[in-house]
């Protein structure tokens, strides 16, 4: 299928899908915005009502339906109780692609973090720039003094985790029985370069090879759930021909695996063979581990974050915990029994931050009641989230990845 026809298919809106849903509404108590708002536009059901009369006519674009679409988390809780099995992910998709179809419009946010995410030069530039800023003491004086204002520039700098210099990652790949690929997504990249150096520690120590194909790129999920699909697939695209071999393809961040595993929906036919390749580190991980690799032990308290996107779409949450409790003496909790959203959601803490915060603001009570000593989370954006959360209400409590953790007390 060529590449045109792939994008073709990922921009038509699909009737057939959203007439599925009989609007039955045993979704609505697990939807996060929903439970927020008790505004059915706020609901799947009520957002796939707006999707539809969109694409019969007989809605137009407005300001409204905008609000209502770009609020949904693209959590997918949704797709796990429903009945009648609505391809929810599918249809949000398709209904913001076919709003910026009907009433074309700028997304500047949008457009500026793609713009440093997805070009390999400007993420160099932005990690260099980012590192002199941080151990300089600009950002410490700026954050003091509240120059930056309380507008996205300062939104944007609260959510900064610790950057590293762009160094190449120190690969110990050998030959072994095993061989993977490990994709490293631009945020990985970016702002998550001590997980991706663990994780190829992990795998080391497994005995396993890893080959990092350089012309991976970001995954295109910044594009797909927000309306733009001839971008998503380019992205798409460019990464079934880095990955070429038929290596297990490894991601660390769940919000990039479950967009790498759901190629097939951005690229058609030609993204299955890929997608079936694709696997949570985490989940790899417990597969692969021998029985007899110890452990250090550590006597803390662990809270698991699950991530939306292990748990509804890649399906991998349960490993997390299996991995944890490896470690002797360690004491596991869940930092949300509900394991509700916490308001990352890819860009949304970026550009929809009062509900972002209103979602998050859960986590942080759960925080200290439980008072962890170490937060877990599997991906980048809930956990640059998470800590930033945690430094402003000022609770001491390290937030790692998994393998993050696994590394460490493998020493």
């Amino acid at each position: 299928m060529s590449s045109l026809s792939s994008i073709a298919i990922a921009s038509e809106f699909p009737y057939a899908d959203a007439d599925l849903c009989v609007k039955c509404g045993l979704c609505l108590p697990h939807c996060p915005t929903y439970e927020q708002t008790q505004n059915e536009a706020d609901s799947p059901r009520g957002r796939i009502a707006l999707m539809q009369g969109l694409a019969n006519g007989l809605i137009q674009p407005s300001n409204g339906l905008n609000a209502h679409l770009d609020g949904c988390l693209s959590c997918r809780a949704c797709e796990t109780v429903c009945p009648a099995k609505v391809p929810y992910g599918r249809l949000i998709d398709s209904g913001r692609a076919l709003l910026h179809q009907k009433s074309p419009r700028q997304n500047t946010a949008i457009r500026l973090i793609s713009f440093w995410l997805t070009k390999a030069s400007a993420r160099k530039f932005a990690a260099t720039f980012l590192w002199l800023y941080q151990r300089s003491g600009m950002q410490s004086v700026l954050r003091h003094t509240h120059l930056l204002g309380r507008g996205r520039i300062a939104r944007l700098d609260s959510l900064l985790p610790r950057i590293s210099l762009p160094r190449p990652l120190q690969n110990n790949a050998r030959k072994a029985l095993t061989s993977v690929s490990l994709f490293t997504g631009c945020t990985g990249e970016l702002a998550d370069r001590q997980t991706l150096q663990d994780a190829l520690h992990v795998l080391s120590k497994l005995g396993i090879s890893v080959d990092i194909p350089a012309r991976q790129g970001c995954c295109g999920a910044l594009h797909q759930h927000t309306g733009y699909p001839a971008e998503a697939a380019k992205l798409a695209q460019n990464n079934v021909q880095a990955f070429g071999s038929n290596t297990t393809i490894l991601s660390s961040a769940s919000g990039c695996g479950a967009t790498l595993m759901e190629y097939p929906e951005i690229l058609g036919a030609s993204g299955a063979a890929f997608s079936q390749r694709v696997q949570d580190l985490s989940t790899f991980l417990l597969s692969k581990w021998p029985n007899d690799l110890a452990l250090k032990p550590l006597k803390m308290r662990v809270a698991i974050h699950t991530p939306c996107t292990l748990k509804n779409v890649m399906k991998g949450g349960d490993a997390v915990r299996a991995l944890l409790e490896k470690i002797p003496g360690v004491e596991i909790v869940a930092l949300d029994s509900k394991d509700r959203c916490c308001g990352a959601a890819g860009s949304y803490f970026i550009t929809q931050p009062e509900m972002a915060d209103q979602l998050l603001a859960e986590k942080l009570v759960m925080t200290r009641v439980l008072v962890p000593d170490i937060i877990i989370s599997s991906n980048i954006g809930c956990s640059m989230h998470l800590a930033a959360g945690l430094r402003r209400e000022g609770i001491k409590a390290e937030l790692l990845h998994p393998v993050s953790l696994l590394a460490r007390q493998l020493g």
